[in-house]
């Protein structure tokens, strides 16, 4: 009687895992972080690679969430990783706010016609800077 409730409790969680998880693929499709990085790289030829290492990185973010694996793999690797991630994530954040047109608002708002990409370029240095400093000294006491 109580492998038939375990079971029910994994099928739910499978049938929510799998929710979830299309939902935050289509998110990331329907803001066209992918399409973008591909049509900045012009490497549209590889197009069928791109989408093998998104559902790859998926996959392997999923399991790694579930199974707390150590592989030995070095720093270096690790530094990779991460930057990986966060250029990634900073990709994703500016298509949402292109989205939104959070960016040209305010633009428009605070009357600044000139210099956008230098405003640009420092409030991601910003944010890279922030995030390196948090990594450094907050990941510590975890």
């Amino acid at each position: 009687m109580m492998w038939i409730k375990q079971v029910f409790l994994g099928l739910i969680g499978l049938a929510s895992g799998a929710a979830i998880s299309a939902g935050v693929f289509s998110f990331i499709i329907s803001i066209g972080v992918v399409p973008r990085i591909i049509g900045k790289s012009r490497t549209a030829a590889d197009i069928i690679a791109y989408e093998n290492a998104v559902i790859l990185g998926g996959v392997a973010g999923n399991l790694l969430s579930l199974f707390p694996i150590q592989a030995p793999l070095g720093i270096w690797l690790i530094v990779a990783f991460g930057l990986s991630a966060g250029v990634f994530t900073g990709c994703l954040a500016v298509a949402l706010a292109e989205i939104l047109n959070t960016f040209p608002i305010m633009f428009r708002r605070f009357g600044i016609k000139e210099g956008l990409s230098w405003l640009l370029f420092f409030m991601a240095l910003g944010k890279a800077l922030g995030a390196l400093y948090f990594y450094a000294h907050h990941m510590q006491q975890m």
